[in-house]
């Protein structure tokens, strides 16, 4: 069953982990699991390192891809594709906030101390131009 734009919204906006996919050039699609953001009318973004495969690919085509779904307690999922709207580097309020969608409490507060040793983050922020979604719960 097809999902309404709202439908597709709000599940988005759930905390789930997505398949980040970006197009690499002579190879297949570079399809690796990362947190996202997004809230209901927005735009989906994430952090990535700026020295990353992810963000040269990114580079290279000027869009991805990101799909999230759920099995439990139904079959649903929701894919968003686009060119990128946005590359910027990422504020500790954006770093803080993404990791607060996934993490509390001390597995937060030991995530956060660990990212400050990656070095720079890169907020790269998705213009939705092309959506997916299905309910396949019978």
């Amino acid at each position: 069953m097809a999902l309404t734009t709202s439908e597709k919204q709000q599940f988005l906006a759930q905390p789930h982990v997505a398949a980040f996919s970006v197009a690499e050039p002579g190879r297949g699609p570079l399809t690796v699991p990362v947190w996202y953001a997004y809230e209901p009318g927005g735009k989906p973004w994430i952090t990535i390192s700026p020295q990353s495969r992810k963000m040269r690919a990114i580079e290279s085509t000027g869009r991805f891809t990101l799909m999230v779904d759920t099995v439990t307690p139904r079959t649903m999922y929701v894919s968003v594709e686009g060119p990128i709207s946005e590359i910027r580097a990422s504020t500790e309020e954006e770093i803080h906030s993404m990791a607060s969608r996934y993490l509390e409490g001390a597995e937060l507060e030991g995530y956060l101390q660990f990212s400050q040793q990656l070095g720079e983050h890169a907020t790269v922020v998705l213009e939705p131009e092309h959506w997916l979604a299905a309910d396949l719960t019978m």
